[in-house]
């Protein structure tokens, strides 16, 4: 397993499905419960992207957060560089930095700098410790310059690059990006993609658990692939695989996935 960053085994995750009070005290009451992630089985390599394709609501984001130890998986297991996320998440904890969205996790009002200084205080990272990090990660993202003026004033590419800041803070093995470039211009989204790349994998040696309903971006950016909808991996592999999968049995009859 040490050679794997991500391992997932059979993973399940339901959630309880919402009923109005009249309904609940109307007769008998049974919880019923919707299936977001079913049985899902996934393997990682250390330093590679690894992508995870599919449609809104077809349980990515639910993944990554079982991954980061936001979740519980209701069966299965799910290790961040041999570690169990239920049964030793302090320390698959610390081996994990989760960029979701960015527009939504931050103090509008507060700069760069001291929205990192707050995250760097709820990651246990020591002052003096945490300013050395926050200037490391700024230029790294090159956003010294943005550095102390409010979250608010942040373009959408600025705010992510903030994202990615936050979650290297304490320098951690594997990276889950939540749609990164969504939001992005294609030029923006491009180098972004680069960025990704050359430097996160290429020159600092990230793991990379890429979500994305793009393409394009999976083409880019990924070593492997997998498809999932309705919360199953249908398919996984290189991207000429993954390629003449969503040709054959999403778009059958087309002569390719631009």
């Amino acid at each position: 397993m040490s050679a794997k960053a991500i391992v997932v085994r059979d993973l399940t995750k339901r959630f309880p499905v919402r009923r109005e009070w009249a309904e609940m005290v109307r007769g008998p009451f049974r919880q019923e419960w919707t299936t977001v992630l079913d049985g899902v089985n996934l393997e990682i390599e250390q330093g590679k992207v690894f992508g995870l394709l599919g449609p809104n609501g077809a349980g990515k984001t639910t993944l990554l957060k079982i991954l980061s130890t936001l979740l519980l998986p209701s069966e299965g297991q799910a290790f961040i560089n041999g570690y169990d996320v239920v049964s030793s998440s302090h320390r698959a904890r610390q081996a994990v930095g989760y960029c979701l969205d960015s527009e939504r996790s931050f103090y509008y009002r507060l700069s760069g700098i001291e929205n990192l200084a707050f995250f760097a205080a709820l990651n246990n990272l020591d002052s003096r410790s945490a300013t050395s990090r926050i200037a490391e990660v700024l230029n790294i993202l090159d956003l010294n310059g943005a550095a102390d003026v409010p979250f608010m004033t942040y373009s959408k590419g600025m705010q992510q690059k903030l994202g990615l800041a936050r979650a290297l803070l304490t320098d951690p093995a594997v990276l889950l990006l939540d749609e990164p470039t969504k939001s992005l211009d294609p030029g923006a989204a491009a180098g972004w993609r680069r960025f990704l790349r050359e430097t996160l994998v290429g020159k600092m040696g990230k793991t990379i658990l890429l979500v994305t309903h793009s393409l394009e971006e999976a083409r880019e950016c990924c070593d492997r692939t997998a498809v999932i909808g309705q919360g199953r991996i249908s398919f996984q592999g290189s991207w000429p695989e993954v390629d003449e999968f969503v040709r054959s049995h999403m778009f059958p009859g087309s002569a390719g996935v631009a």
